[in-house]
């Protein structure tokens, strides 16, 4: 880390590592570093900032060198040569959005360079290989991050302190559900790449998410102690970028149901091929004994025990009632940014001022772990235990 006149700005220069995709683009790059170099950089509440500088890496230097260009960066801050950029002593972090299948052997590269880690997840395509990328990253003494951008959505950030603030009383279930339709790609575009419906390019619902709803249930409910899912392939035919056919070996929905510490039930549907008729791509209804609520990626509505009204089952008469006028809006309190943008500077915070942060390695193989647990119990049809993990 380099630092400049009368200690006024801190540069960090980060490789970013598969930017050329939709996510390590939009939500790391523009939405995050960008973003943060725009607002003038981290404070670090002393008078001086975190200054992060990206070098882009990746396959295309065509594509690198455009997207640097676009942005006003350094047109020759770009590598398709992995180890000569890990090789650069000038380079502090390393950072990976790059597919699944490539991450594990790219992030143990840099740990041996001795870069710090800020990583995009699944850490690795098995739990073996995300434990041993912990352990690497704790003998080497790098700092290290993965992203749990969930955990920062305004939604679930108001249905936290709903957590916090003892609203819910005794917290009896959470129930999840995730996904909307993407399209086969045939008469229409699909909305996600084609290798996440191939198995053996990393592909599938279960590894892609069961990580996210790991950290957010651990986080804000319990640990996951037991998973019983059910993965299946619904759209098993699948037209490529090219517009080629392609058979789908990847489960493209998953229905989970997790025992957490405590007692509280968590059940969560995620799918590919649903048709949205919610408010939210993605909404969480939790209740418990004093209260309930429901979270999106925005929004959170409650019902408090006092407020609850008391229907009636008569299948004979049409509802009267309208259930969803009966809940009430939680405010925002405060201004919420990007969940992507402020999980960077909290990590950026953690690599310059050595500021608490917990979502490590090892909290991504955590996820890694669910993940494979998750197909183990669909593909065995039975209820899995969920060890708790330990370095």
């Amino acid at each position: 880390m380099t630092t400049h006149s009368a200690a006024e700005r801190k540069t960090v220069r980060i490789a970013m590592n598969g930017v050329t995709g939709r996510m390590g683009y939009r939500q790391h790059l523009v939405r995050s570093i960008l973003a943060i170099r725009e607002q003038g950089g981290v404070p670090l509440g002393d008078g001086t900032v975190i200054w992060p500088e990206p070098v882009l890496v990746g396959r295309r230097p065509h594509a690198l060198r455009e997207l640097a260009t676009r942005h006003g960066l350094d047109p020759e801050a770009v590598s398709t040569d992995l180890d000569a950029v890990l090789a650069d002593p000038t380079i502090d972090v390393y950072f990976d959005a790059q597919v699944t299948l490539a991450r594990e052997e790219a992030i143990g590269k840099a740990i041996a360079a001795g870069k710090h880690i800020y990583t995009e997840k699944p850490t690795a395509t098995g739990l073996d290989g995300a434990l041993a990328l912990a352990r690497q990253a704790r003998d080497a003494g790098i700092k290290h991050g993965v992203v749990q951008d969930k955990l920062f959505l305004p939604g679930l950030l108001k249905l936290k302190r709903l957590v916090e603030g003892g609203f819910f009383g005794e917290i009896l279930s959470v129930r999840g559900e995730f996904g909307y339709w993407v399209f086969e790609g045939d008469w229409q575009e699909a909305q996600r790449p084609s290798w996440n419906y191939r198995a053996q390019d990393g592909g599938g619902i279960v590894v892609d998410m069961f990580p996210h709803w790991e950290y957010v249930l651990h986080e804000l409910f319990g640990r996951v102690e037991t998973v019983q899912a059910l993965a299946t392939t619904h759209i098993p035919r699948r037209w490529d970028e090219a517009g080629e056919a392609y058979d789908a070996t990847a489960d493209d929905s998953a229905y989970g149901i997790f025992q957490l510490a405590g007692g509280t039930v968590a059940q969560i549907n995620s799918s590919w091929s649903v048709r949205v008729n919610r408010e939210e791509l993605v909404e969480f209804q939790v209740d418990g004994t004093e209260g309930s609520a429901v979270a999106g990626l925005r929004g959170c509505r409650a019902q408090h025990r006092s407020a609850t009204p008391k229907p009636v089952w008569n299948p004979d008469i049409p509802a009267t009632e309208r259930f969803r006028e009966q809940w009430q809006e939680v405010p925002d309190n405060g201004e919420f940014d990007n969940g992507f943008k402020a999980q960077w500077e909290l990590f950026l915070r953690h690599l310059v001022a050595d500021e608490p942060y917990s979502w490590d390695l090892l909290a991504g193989a955590r996820g890694v772990q669910l993940a494979e647990l998750g197909l183990r119990s669909s593909a065995e049809g039975r209820r899995l235990d969920v060890p708790e993990l330990h370095l």
